[in-house]
């Protein structure tokens, strides 16, 4: 298989759990191309360096080589231009909304709700690399910055929007699926792997979007693995 994606992965290969990564894995996916995913460490720099930087998701296709999650959903509207991810200039331009919305209003209480559920996640070797990153980017503790209830609080209020779209269309892009969906579905993947945390109630619109797009491409998130499948669950 010439097409290839450097993935995340946990204290078990099977764990795969960036934000970033299971946006790739959607668009993918909507696309109908297969890839086949190779489980990558936080430290394990030296096997992404031909990539010009130290994150993933890393796409090789055949010769060319795409970094960042949104710009690996461009280039696989312009290299295969069936289903498009992002259409026109108008649906660019409201996937670049959620894109941001996900980052930057859902994560951080999604983050302050799971973040010692993370660090029981991620690879033995990568512990401290991950608690020293973080901690410089925090300010503090990555303890300090675990707060469950103000988190799941952070993410209600932040959820409000989503709320009035959903009550609209079963979709963020409408009657069907599309990119501003898997931008924001990764934040929730995020969680869903490492965490047990319930973040919506079932009454909530949210929580039937967020049913229906573990269900689409076959399944593709719900059967995703999670901590609580590997021996010793969330205990760490």
């Amino acid at each position: 298989m010439s097409r290839k994606m450097f993935d995340l992965c946990g204290r078990d290969e099977r764990l795969r759990f960036s934000p970033y990564c299971w946006r790739v894995k959607y668009a993918l996916a909507h696309k109908g191309l297969d890839c086949d995913f190779i489980p990558w460490k936080f430290t394990d720099k030296d096997a992404i360096a031909f990539s010009g930087q130290s994150k993933v998701p890393v796409l090789v296709d055949g010769d060319t080589t795409v970094t960042d999650s949104y710009e690996i959903f461009r280039y696989l509207d312009r290299v295969y231009p069936e289903r498009p991810l992002l259409g026109g200039d108008v649906a660019e331009a409201r996937a670049r909304f959620f894109k941001f919305y996900a980052e930057r209003s859902l994560a951080p209480g999604v983050m302050r709700t799971i973040l010692m559920d993370v660090f029981n996640a991620v690879h033995p070797e990568d512990r401290d690399y991950f608690r020293t990153s973080r901690e410089k980017a925090f300010g503090r503790t990555l303890e300090e910055m675990h707060s469950p209830s103000q988190g799941l609080s952070m993410l209600d209020r932040a959820l409000e929007p989503m709320r009035g779209r959903l009550d609209e269309a079963p979709f963020l892009e409408g009657d069907a699926a599309g990119a501003s969906d898997y931008l924001v579905i990764g934040v929730f993947l995020w969680a869903r792997v490492c965490s047990a945390a319930d973040l919506v109630s079932n009454a909530d619109p949210v929580y039937a979007w967020y049913h229906r797009m573990l269900d689409l491409h076959g399944g593709l998130g719900r059967n995703a693995t999670r901590l609580v499948d590997i021996d010793g669950g969330y205990g760490g």
